[in-house]
């Protein structure tokens, strides 16, 4: 499965852990890598102090190449490249801003940089910033999302088209044939997120886990699209959004309800009632919490079973 991104990274399969927020911590990120993907910690969560330590520790327990995932919009995200540059940290892939802020930066000190997009224009956008690849999220994904609603298998084949740098798919992909699939269709390789919640070394939190594997199809969706639209399970905080919906709330009441700290109160915490429990449509086809070296396995295992299948069409 070698191609340009596993020759970009230093890596064996082209499957890529995301960074997501209260879930990606050292554990989760070092097994992927020692599986043979890339592993990201998610800094989005974690201040400055945290996030050293758990550069420190991830560092600590693999000697294969890993990354963090920086949202720009982060309040202290100046502290945060310092720390990235500081501890060597070797990618970086960037979210939620322009890639022309840090990217040369970054570059200068030779770390590798990918960014976020949900659209063909941002994709452009990002490869003229200089980035060395691209992630392109179709609005199945879980978390924040892109405001377009592109579904990933419409994406990909409209970035591909028009990228000369590598292509990275993302968002509603968990099995070896979704990965198949998204090769076929231009992407390089696959950043995996719902699928690697459900692990013993994921930092969420158990009750989490077990939600996310006990969601069904039509058990998401994409929401909170005035404020940042973000993709949740339906639980009793979301109910609580369509009542402020069907009552026509202005947005300052929809800000007031969302608060602050409901996705660390529902992910991290485990409060699946008043929290923001953010995962995306491909829960609809988890039914277990593995080992993360077992999902990489099983993805491995998958896309050759897949590709075998495939040839006989």
């Amino acid at each position: 499965m070698e191609n340009r991104i596993c020759k970009l990274f230093g890596i064996e399969h082209p499957i890529i852990q995301a960074g997501m927020i209260w879930c990606s911590g050292w554990e989760l990120a070092s097994e992927v890598s020692n599986a043979g993907g890339l592993g990201i910690i998610g800094a989005g969560s974690m201040y400055p102090d945290i996030f050293r330590i758990q550069v420190k520790k991830c560092k600590a327990a693999t000697k294969k190449p890993f990354a963090v995932n920086v949202p720009m919009l982060y309040p202290n995200v100046e502290e945060l490249m310092q720390i990235i540059i500081e501890e060597g940290v070797p990618i970086v892939f960037t979210s939620a801003g322009n890639p022309k802020t840090w990217t040369p930066i970054l570059k200068d000190k030779g770390i590798i940089v990918v960014h976020v997009v949900s659209s063909v224009k941002f994709a452009l956008k990002s490869q003229e910033a200089g980035v060395d690849a691209v992630v392109a999220e179709g609005f199945e994904a879980g978390g924040h999302n892109g405001r377009e609603e592109t579904t990933t298998f419409c994406l990909i084949p409209m970035v591909s088209d028009v990228l000369n740098i590598p292509l990275i798919a993302a968002g509603g992909i968990g099995t070896g044939k979704q990965i198949l699939a998204a090769r076929i269709l231009g992407a390089d390789a696959v950043q995996i997120g719902s699928r690697f919640v459900a692990t013993l070394e994921s930092s969420a939190h158990q009750a989490f886990k077990e939600t996310v594997v006990k969601t069904k199809e039509g058990g998401t969706e994409l929401t909170l699209k005035e404020l940042t639209p973000v993709r949740l399970i339906k639980n009793e905080f979301y109910q609580e959004i369509q009542k402020a919906y069907s009552r026509k709330a202005g947005i300052e009441e929809i800000k007031e309800l969302l608060g602050r700290a409901r996705a660390k109160k529902g992910m991290f915490e485990g409060d699946l009632i008043n929290g923001e429990l953010e995962i995306g449509q491909i829960s609809g086809l988890i039914n277990n919490i593995l080992p993360a070296k077992k999902v990489v396995e099983n993805l491995i295992t998958e896309y050759k079973d897949a590709l075998l299948n495939q040839s006989h069409l």
